[in-house]
């Protein structure tokens, strides 16, 4: 009669999970890279013929680092459920390039290079900054300032209003503009504060990530980010209305120090505010 052959161990000898190649966990996520190269050469040719500015490339540096620093703590072997989707959305992202607009399709690369990032994380370790970094390199500034930079500036326009008003100060807002101590100030596209809110969200992810801050506490922290950035900006933009509208005016270095000072507080404030318990995944 035959029998089912069985395997026969000796002692306890441990189960070890074996990477499905020689290359290393980097070495595939370059892989993943070189897959989604269309969309960085769009990026690319985005930053340099100056229709956006050049800030993802902060992003981009800071998650490379991170990626090298932590490499050694990467899985043995990829997750299949998130490499699988990694695999789905990098498809749909380069398909999409046919008829989609190249920032939705660079959009959906980068969700696909940070499922692949995911893919190779350990179990317990926050993924959700370095997401927002991978999101963050995208050049998005021109298409923040396009799409919400006018609500934006209305919004800074009425609360600035309001608070000159509290002051003593005459002032009203027709649009984007503010008639303030009976002179016309116009609140243009950099006082909207997209930039504001790009350095305050890099802040919030590079802080969250470099102090492994769990996911859970990461994503509750956000609303108080967005927050900090509307209070920021509406401060800032009321001192330097309240200063332009004078009859001396203000002097072009102090109206732009008075802005990088304010952006340092609210960045710092940001700081604070995504500190919390270390991870020891990422140790």
């Amino acid at each position: 009669m035959w029998k089912r052959p069985r395997a026969t161990f000796i002692g306890t000898a441990p189960v070890l999970a074996c990477r499905p190649s020689y290359l290393s966990p980097l070495a595939w996520l370059g892989l993943q890279a070189v897959a989604l190269w269309p969309h960085g050469a769009w990026m690319a040719r985005r930053v340099q013929d100056g229709s956006d500015e050049p800030l993802g490339l902060s992003a981009l540096a800071l998650l490379l680092m991170l990626l090298v620093a932590r490499s050694h703590t990467l899985r043995i072997a990829p997750h299949t459920g998130w490499l699988a989707a990694s695999a789905l959305l990098t498809l749909t992202a380069n398909a999409a390039l046919l008829a989609a607009p190249p920032l939705l399709c660079a959009l959906v690369g980068a969700l696909a290079l940070a499922a692949a990032l995911m893919a190779w994380l350990p179990a317990r370790a926050p993924r959700a900054p370095l997401a927002g970094l991978v999101v963050l390199a995208l050049p998005l500034i021109s298409s923040l300032q396009y799409y919400g930079g006018y609500p934006l500036r209305v919004l800074t326009a009425q609360f600035s209003a309001w608070i000159l008003q509290f002051a003593g100060i005459a002032a009203e807002r027709t649009g984007t503009s503010m008639l303030v101590r009976g002179q016309l100030v116009i609140v243009d596209a950099p006082c909207s504060g997209v930039q504001m809110v790009w350095m305050a969200y890099f802040c919030a992810c590079a802080v969250a990530a470099l102090t492994a801050l769990r996911d859970g506490d990461f994503l509750k922290r956000l609303p108080a980010i967005g927050a900090l950035v509307l209070v920021g900006n509406v401060l800032r933009n009321s001192l330097l209305v309240a200063l332009e509208s004078r009859p001396q005016g203000l002097d072009a270095d102090i109206h732009q120090a008075i802005g990088l000072a304010v952006l340092a507080v609210v960045c710092t404030a940001v700081a604070v505010t995504m500190k919390g318990a270390r991870h020891d995944d990422l140790a």
